[in-house]
């Protein structure tokens, strides 16, 4: 509707989690310190109001890039908090022995979203205009925020965080510990390596994915919903796997061939051919969904498991700042790439490094861990 080229959407998408560079390292320390419900039920009611704002601004007939860029970037602040302190939160409602089995379901709910999702919003954005779909977006976040009303578990109050004096640790020690913390782990050094570089070339490739599906292959809104709809049905699969996997092959096994696995799937997008691409970006959707659940689930269960409680926030923050502080940094080469090598191209290029990033996880002690209780003596970071 606004004409934007490759390189605004590449801007919109590093918008969107440009944040977690900015303020993801003082959110763990703030998550560390404060009850984490109110910050989710905060974070949901917040982001509804600000994507309510762009029907608001497309009735009224002031609808911009510009605000879409604004919107994006708030609403990766909350977005922010809410993810650090939802996996900060997790090992406070369930015992550490069944953090996989509570990821896992957390997965299968996200994931019957994922599938329910793309088709119901490019039949929105057909019918209705995308600005006008956006508005029932904005009310999903305050029924999330509802269904965490509901939790009536109580949650204590974090102890202060005090140095050798007594007196309270500021800002920039809290946030140095968490880096060290995770810049000394063998495992989780490792894992943030891999998600990373991954995440890097992942969003190089989806910056211009949507321009390649509608410019070269042709595809309507409509369609490209129904196929990453019927493709998301892997996220749902990949739910249901990750305990049954671990038993078979391991802990570590499962997260480096999951991690592989979600590069090799993006190959099938720039090999579809154009005269039938569906049945191979289905395939891509429905295989990268697999690798990314059954790998997310199993690193971040580990993650969880060896990470004392008064570091949870600052370890998670700390991750997702090297995680998906790569992402805007993609999203901007690939939208630059994708106007001067090609679209196809640029989409090669992703697939190509989202796969290699496996042997961060490959080369490292991860690959030896047969169960979480394996991973409890390295919990030191030794």
């Amino acid at each position: 509707m606004l004409e934007a080229n490759a390189f605004e959407i590449g801007l919109l998408n590093a918008a969107d989690t440009l944040p977690f560079l900015i303020v993801g390292l003082p959110a763990g320390v703030w998550i560390d310190r404060l009850r984490r419900r109110p910050i989710l039920i905060v974070g949901d009611l917040g982001r509804a109001v600000l994507l309510a704002s762009i029907p608001v601004a497309y009735v009224v007939g002031v609808l911009s890039i510009l605000q879409l860029y604004v919107v994006g970037f708030m609403v990766g602040v909350l977005t922010v908090f809410f993810d650090v302190a939802y996996q900060s939160y997790l090992p406070a409602l369930v015992e550490r022995e069944r953090l996989v089995d509570g990821n896992a379901k957390l997965e299968i709910s996200r994931s019957a979203a994922a599938v329910a999702g793309p088709p119901v919003g490019g039949a929105l954005v057909g019918i209705l205009t995308a600005p006008i779909a956006i508005f029932l977006d904005a009310l999903s976040f305050l029924a999330s925020a509802a269904f965490l009303f509901a939790i009536r578990k109580p949650e204590s109050v974090p102890e202060p965080h005090l140095d050798e004096t007594g007196e309270r640790v500021g800002m920039v020690r809290s946030i140095r510990e968490g880096l060290a913390y995770v810049a000394t782990h063998r495992l989780l050094r490792s894992i943030a390596a891999c998600t990373a570089v991954g995440n890097l070339f992942g969003n190089l490739a989806f910056a211009v994915l949507i321009l390649y599906l509608v410019r070269e292959l042709g595809l309507t809104p409509g369609t490209i919903g129904l196929v990453f709809g019927i493709g998301s049905f892997g996220f749902l699969i990949g739910a249901l796997l990750p305990e049954r996997v671990q038993r078979r092959v391991g802990l570590g096994p499962t997260i480096v061939v999951s991690a592989a696995l979600d590069g090799l799937a993006l190959f099938l997008i720039p090999l579809a051919p154009p005269a039938m691409p569906i049945p191979f970006l289905i395939a891509s959707g429905f295989i990268v969904g697999v690798g990314q659940v059954v790998y997310n689930v199993s690193q971040v269960s580990l993650r969880q498991a060896i990470t004392p409680d008064n570091m949870l926030g600052r370890m998670n923050a700390t991750m997702r700042f090297i995680v998906f502080g790569t992402i805007p940094v993609g999203a901007v080469i690939g939208g630059a790439l994708g106007g001067t090598i090609g679209l196809r191209e640029t989409l090669f290029v992703g697939a190509i490094g989202a796969t290699l990033a496996f042997l961060f996880v490959a080369l490292s002690p991860v690959r030896s861990l047969r169960t979480i209780a394996d991973a409890m003596p390295e919990a030191s970071g030794a």
